[in-house]
């Protein structure tokens, strides 16, 4: 076989050869190649195999890797596998070749990258070749590729170095996210003596919750004005990197006549984590307003606070 009867397409920065020795650490073959495509397989992953302290596997495409929308070529990769992979704050670098058989000659077409070496962490597993041959190579059988519905591939690896990169941080957004509302009514208000009350506590987004209220103010509020936070009612739940990404509503409504509409409300959205546990307002509502009957806010001695909170999302460190 000569390189000159291969088709390239001219890739850059990849590097082809013919070698007489065998992949150093792994090979498999591939019998009966035509039922991958006849039963959709798309993808096959290898066994693991040990090279340089870790476990790595080959990802081989038969039909190329579509969701890089490679088309009319073979795809294969190396992929760093295996409970002893790195977490993701830890980067081994190695170099690597990835062969393919001629079984005509007995010689190993080779692929290696020009950079000589990779980056392979947690959120990087794999590196290889998205054309690693066409397809019309792959299958004449002149080219011995693939004989008697048969294929054999294999890898090399050599592990140069690894470190520890931390810190790193994942954002989950949550999709179709349900908002919960929950409802305290606060009776006998002329007789609340203490700084701040807090709601019974009640679940959004899988974590618990709690309204405190405070009836004479709270920071540059004090004396004038009610604050209400919306507040996590444990924060030591949460890890000190880990933090939940809310939308809320606080209101305060007629609580005698809700079909009224006589409410105040405020909306925002905001990180809450174990250090930073609750977000609300010292200046809600001035009292004078909040007294006034004509609006309602304040019926028979009593009123009512609402909560809507939705959690958008999670972020949390990586390992």
């Amino acid at each position: 076989m000569s390189m000159n009867n291969l088709n390239f397409d001219d890739q850059y920065g990849i590097l082809r050869t013919f070698s007489d020795s065998m992949p150093t650490h792994y090979t498999f073959k591939i019998q009966s190649f035509s039922l991958m495509s006849k039963h959709s397989l798309e993808r096959y992953e290898s066994e693991d195999f040990e090279a340089g302290g870790y476990k790595w596997k080959l990802a081989f495409y038969p039909n190329g890797n579509k969701s890089k929308n490679v088309k009319e070529h073979i795809s294969l990769y190396l992929v760093l596998a295996g409970a002893n992979g790195p977490q993701t704050c830890w980067e081994v670098y190695a170099a690597f070749r990835l062969f393919l058989l001629d079984q005509n000659s007995g010689k190993y077409l080779a692929l290696e990258e020009e950079q000589k070496e990779r980056c392979f962490h947690g959120i990087k597993l794999d590196w290889g070749f998205d054309q690693f041959l066409s397809q019309k190579d792959f299958t004449d059988a002149s080219n011995g590729f693939l004989v008697d519905d048969a294929c054999v591939f294999g890898a090399e690896v050599f592990v140069r170095k690894e470190r520890s990169t931390c810190k790193g941080e994942c954002l989950s957004m949550i999709k179709d996210a349900v908002m919960y509302k929950h409802v305290w009514k606060i009776e006998n208000f002329s007789k609340l003596d203490e700084e701040s009350y807090d709601s019974e506590t009640f679940i959004a987004g899988d974590q618990k919750w709690k309204i405190e209220f405070y009836p004479k103010g709270r920071d540059d509020g004090k004396d004038s004005h009610l604050s209400i936070d919306l507040a996590l009612a444990d924060p030591t739940f949460l890890s000190p990197t880990s933090k939940l990404y809310a939308q809320f509503t606080l209101r305060l409504v007629d609580p005698v006549y809700t079909s009224r509409h006589f409410e105040y409300g405020t909306k925002a959205t905001w990180w809450f984590s174990a250090s930073s546990p609750k977000r609300g307002w010292p200046k809600f509502i001035t009292l004078g307003i909040f007294r006034d009957k004509s609006l309602g806010y304040l019926e028979n001695d009593s009123t009512i606070v609402e909560a809507e909170v939705t959690v958008l999302g999670t972020a949390s460190a990586l390992d």
